[in-house]
């Protein structure tokens, strides 16, 4: 295993970062502030107008990042080109041109689009007819290592509408663990239950929504769905016909009207004895909606290895390059993101400038992905046809909102203690100076929201490094410095700065790089821990 030489030098009086390597040491990479705020600060400029999904900005942002990433001297990852294409759909659905309705005893419920429910649909497709029973699966929620957890117990649910329940089932006193306890898995995301849905062959799938399950309010959910455009995927896995979500008062509604009691059925849902329930409740009729096929792209660059054999192998770095766009028409109408995710995109620059310099035994991708705001989908198109063997992809360590606060003494790798990229990313935080914070119960599903979860899924031993929050200087100020990104998060105040000290973000891009470096020179590429179920994924390679 390369070995990392630099230490952190903490000096009161500068309050700034000193990598320090020994003179003799051949593999040092030292990342550099100058280029990585020349970056970011063009990046989240105006001119590039939030780099949108389907706006020009984005394109703006793409062929910045092709010329950058030729100018830092990487190779292009996909023949001779730093470009992938991700083919995706915008998606508007259209109440108003549409006559779809849930009926029970004959008559169709009074449901208001918005209010009361939202809908879409899932394939990319702009027109669905249907005629479907609707069908309570419980959590619908397929998990053998949960003593066989099956929601669907073989029904045959092909051409029907699933009605599901967010989260995850709940601990019990006899299984405090179970579905890791107060934490959430996967199987707990909306998005499983989509994809679920789809690989029962559903014609379509309702949530129903809560506050407390969904860990967010209906406002959320309804100004994602019926106030704004939806991209997705047209190629590869693609959802059911139609998706959506009802509130919980409308679920009630439904039930009732079919002759169901919900909180009995919820009660009866959280035991894995649990069966589909038939309603007496059918959705009817055709959703329509505005559909616009578009192309947007990942940008990939390589460092080759330098050892004969562990070149063919790779380590990738990524970080999304897109953000909102440009939204509205009055006032400030351009969501910048500076750090959600032009920090993390300038980051990735500012380092493939240096791993550039010192090429390690393993092959080191450096990829821009598309569209994470939109669902994760640039970094998922990738796994769907990647530009390296997934067999041959050692770990996947992605940067997304980094710290633009100030120096700090620790670093949060939550998700790596699941693979042997722990200890690795332990051993390398002290070769810093740094230690690793300690992992919290994930209750909102973080690890599961952001590009790396993508590679996960495919068993690719993956995690985002996150900014620390043990501050070297100034913990009262920075603590309320770094309490102000809440109100910026998603917004278009979310801009860049000239004042800001970045040592923080370069500590964060050092300790990404160097990991990613150790991880290169390693004599075996890290494995996930036994019985993770994401290590199933790596082990069908």
């Amino acid at each position: 295993m390369y070995k990392i030489v630099s230490s952190l030098v903490f000096t009161a009086i500068a309050g700034s970062l000193a990598l320090a390597y020994p003179a003799h040491a051949q593999n040092a990479q030292t990342v550099q502030e100058a280029p990585l705020r020349a970056h970011l600060a063009h990046l989240s400029a105006d001119a590039m107008e939030g780099r949108g999904t389907g706006q020009r900005g984005g394109e703006l942002t793409v062929a910045y990042l092709e010329a950058q990433a030729k100018a830092a001297g990487l190779k292009p990852a996909n023949g001779d080109s730093f470009r992938q294409a991700v083919k995706i759909a915008g998606v508007r659905s259209l109440p108003a041109k549409s006559d779809i309705a849930i009926t029970a005893g004959g008559k169709a419920l009074p449901l208001q689009f918005g209010a009361d429910w939202v809908w879409g649909p899932g394939d990319g497709k702009a027109d669905h007819k249907l005629d479907a029973d609707l069908v309570f699966v419980g959590y619908g929620t397929v998990a053998p290592e949960e003593g066989g957890w099956n929601d669907f117990k073989g029904m045959n649910l092909k051409g029907k509408v699933l009605v599901m329940m967010v989260n995850d089932p709940l601990p019990t006193a006899a299984e405090p663990n179970r579905f890791n306890g107060e934490g959430l898995t996967y199987y707990g995301r909306w998005t499983y239950k989509f994809e679920e849905a789809a690989r029962q062959g559903a014609a379509g799938a309702i949530l129903i929504h809560t506050d407390k399950s969904a860990s967010y309010g209906w406002s959320v959910v309804q100004n994602s769905w019926a106030n704004a455009e939806r991209f997705q995927l047209t190629e590869g896995k693609v959802g059911t016909g139609l998706q959506g979500w009802m509130t919980d008062a409308t679920a009630r509604k439904v039930f009732a009207a079919a002759g169901q009691d919900l909180d009995k059925l919820r009660a009866a849902a959280e035991d894995k004895n649990f069966k589909p329930v038939t309603l007496k409740a059918r959705l009817k009729g055709t959703a329509r909606a505005e559909v616009r096929k578009l192309e947007e792209f990942n940008v990939a660059g390589v460092v080759p290895g330098t050892d004969p054999k562990l070149k063919d192998e790779v380590v990738i770095y990524s970080a999304h390059w897109d953000h909102m766009g440009k939204q509205g028409t009055e006032g400030d109408t351009i969501f910048n993101g500076a750090v959600d995710n032009a920090s993390g995109t300038g980051a990735l620059l500012a380092m493939a400038e240096q791993a550039v310099k010192n090429p390690a035994k393993r092959s080191q991708m450096f990829l821009w992905v598309a569209a994470e705001e939109q669902g994760l989908l640039g970094s998922a198109a990738y796994v769907a046809k990647p530009l390296w063997p997934i067999a041959k992809t050692a770990a996947n360590l992605n940067l997304d909102s980094l710290n633009w606060v100030g120096l700090v003494k620790d670093v949060s790798v939550p998700g790596s203690e699941r693979t042997e990229l722990g200890a690795m990313a332990a051993t390398t935080a002290q070769a810093m100076g740094l230690t690793v914070a300690p992992a919290k119960p994930d209750l909102a599903g973080g690890y599961f929201r952001s590009d790396h979860f993508s590679f996960a899924k495919a068993g690719v031993p993956a995690f985002s490094v996150g900014a620390g929050r043990s501050w070297v200087k100034d913990v009262e100020a920075n603590n309320a410095k770094a309490a102000t990104y809440r109100d910026k998060y998603h917004q278009a105040s979310d801009e860049y700065d000239p004042s800001w000290d970045l040592s923080g973000m370069v500590q964060q891009a050092q300790y990404t790089l160097n990991l990613g470096r150790a991880v290169a020179d390693a004599p075996k590429m890290p494995a996930w821990k036994e019985g993770d179920p994401f290590g199933k994924a790596r082990a069908a390679k």
